[in-house]
């Protein structure tokens, strides 16, 4: 009989007591004002506005 590797599930992508990833909205957004997020099949607009604010909008 011959034995097959089981291959194991890969870890999850962070465990639930990780601290989350911290990124800059500079680093987000690249120099643009306006990027789109999709999300679980949904698309979000991310806004940067004249006063510096960000406005998430669906």
């Amino acid at each position: 009989m011959v034995k097959q590797a089981q291959n194991p599930l890969p870890p999850p992508a962070r465990p639930d007591n990780a601290p989350a990833q911290t990124l800059t909205s500079a680093e987000l957004m690249q120099g643009r004002r306006e990027i789109v997020i999709e999300h679980q099949g949904e698309r979000y607009r991310l806004q940067q506005t004249r006063n510096g604010k960000l406005i998430l909008t669906k």
